[in-house]
């Protein structure tokens, strides 16, 4: 029955949000994101119009979950069976999270990144820029070990499956020495964000479950690591 009271409407309303938090990763996944965001604007303490930007930005990404959400129950319940003007319907409310999600990223940039840039460049800054060599042989040991792991586990190939997933060791190790060559973090950012994209490949394509994937990115970003600071010492 139709709420008649508004104690009842917001109850009906709080049950929807619940339903889709319970139902939808994706809504889980802004809601995380929300939180990271408002501690980050707390932690550096940023102007009301830019708290005030923020909040609206990710109120809207979660209206356009909300809304997609409905769209598909109702239209799992006019269309049980596949339809093609039913897979438009949830195709384009799913457009619309997207362009809300990509705008809100935009948003959380332009207001975060003048916090967090000189944070990285600081801490980038503490480990120092890599060496030409050190470049060099901190990829080719990343390989080696990703080899070696591979051997000692007796899975894949060294181009093909296993644990570590290589492909994602060698893309963490080459972003994370362009991130110390630079010390640029916007250039870090991009560099990460594309082996990000490498590493999601192999999921894609079914050659690496996550672990594989993520310890290769550990093994590539921490070797890398070490192998530089050492070599900025020898040097």
């Amino acid at each position: 029955m139709k709420p008649t009271r508004f104690i009842e409407s917001v109850n009906c309303a709080i049950d929807g949000i619940l339903y889709t938090v319970r139902t939808q990763k994706h809504m889980r996944h802004h809601f995380v994101a929300a939180l990271l965001v408002l501690t980050l604007s707390l932690l550096f303490r940023v102007t009301a119009m830019e708290f005030m930007l923020l909040a609206l930005a990710i109120s809207f990404v979660l209206f356009a979950e909300l809304l997609n959400t409905s769209i598909e129950v109702v239209v799992d319940m006019i269309s049980p069976q596949f339809h093609p003007l039913a897979k438009i319907a949830k195709d384009v409310a799913a457009g619309a999270v997207l362009v809300a999600a990509f705008g809100t990223a935009v948003m959380g940039y332009l207001v975060l990144s003048k916090y967090l840039f000189p944070l990285h460049r600081g801490i980038l800054a503490m480990v120092g820029t890599a060496s030409e060599l050190g470049t060099v042989v901190s990829v080719i040991l990343v390989l080696i070990a990703v080899i070696i792991l591979k051997a000692m586990t007796g899975t894949g190939t060294p181009l093909h499956g296993g644990v570590p997933s290589g492909h994602a060791a060698v893309a963490f190790s080459i972003a994370t020495s362009i991130s110390l060559n630079t010390q640029d973090p916007l250039v870090s950012f991009l560099c990460f964000t594309l082996a990000v994209m490498v590493s999601h490949s192999r999921l894609l394509l079914r050659i690496h479950s996550v672990r594989e994937v993520v310890f290769g990115a550990v093994v590539g970003t921490v070797m890398t690591v070490v192998v530089l600071v050492l070599f900025k010492g020898i040097g």
